[in-house]
């Protein structure tokens, strides 16, 4: 991904945008061996090597935030037809190497991570990783115990996939809603567990994914996530 430089570089906490310009001028910004004389210059920290009075400046830096998606927005990085939560991610957060961990279906709002670590990523929607999704599903009636051994025992779906929740609890009864845990991520896996039990989900909201939730952020709002987050998912 490119950028300009006095750009990269005060990603990287170099210094202000006039103290990076000032050490341009004084020539003591090199890329590739090459004295940088524009701060307008076009660098790819990937590929380039920049230096800083000889000192090697990374070209990785990985951001981490947790999205409160709201309804009504795809999951995924760029869209011709569908607004997406990519939309949502302000200037200056908004780099060209973000992307969602996993997907959430345009109608289900809740926790989504979005990261620049494909490493991370792969490892949390992994299911031999065991990261815990947490959601709340309203339904159009209430389910009896059975029905909710039935979801942590296990059921097999249409298509053959079997299926099955680490907790089943029902938090409310008037509008019913029942707590979900699951360490997968199938296709549309909360609807079609439900729908095998001839109910259907009116809405969908995970409220936690790896021990992380939105507390405090409003519907289309994000965070970076802390570090004590951090630590606990890597």
């Amino acid at each position: 991904m490119k950028m300009i430089i006095d750009k990269f570089l005060h990603d990287q906490q170099v210094g202000s945008r006039s103290e990076i310009h000032d050490l341009i001028k004084q020539r003591r910004i090199q890329m590739d061996g090459q004295k940088v004389k524009s701060f307008k210059l076009s660098v790819n920290p990937q590929v380039n090597h920049v230096t800083v009075d000889g000192q090697l400046i990374s070209g990785q830096q990985d951001y981490y935030y947790v999205l409160n998606k709201p309804a009504g927005v795809i999951t995924a990085t760029k869209d011709t037809h569908n607004k997406t939560v990519m939309d949502l991610i302000n200037e200056p957060d908004r780099r060209d190497d973000l992307f969602p961990v996993g997907r959430l279906d345009k109608d289900t709002t809740g926790v989504l991570l979005i990261m620049n670590d494909g490493k991370l990523s792969h490892q949390l929607v992994s299911p031999k990783q065991h990261a815990e999704k947490i959601y709340h599903a309203e339904l159009t009636a209430n389910l009896s115990e059975d029905d909710l051994r039935q979801l942590i025992d296990g059921v097999t779906l249409k298509d053959g996939t079997f299926v099955q929740a680490d907790g089943a609890d029902m938090i409310s009864s008037q509008p019913p809603v029942v707590e979900l845990a699951i360490h997968e991520g199938k296709y549309h896996q909360i609807k079609r567990m439900i729908g095998y039990l001839g109910q259907k989900v009116v809405r969908l909201n995970r409220v936690s994914f790896a021990g992380i939730n939105v507390s405090g952020l409003n519907p289309g709002e994000y965070r970076e996530l802390t570090e004590q987050e951090l630590s606990s998912i890597k």
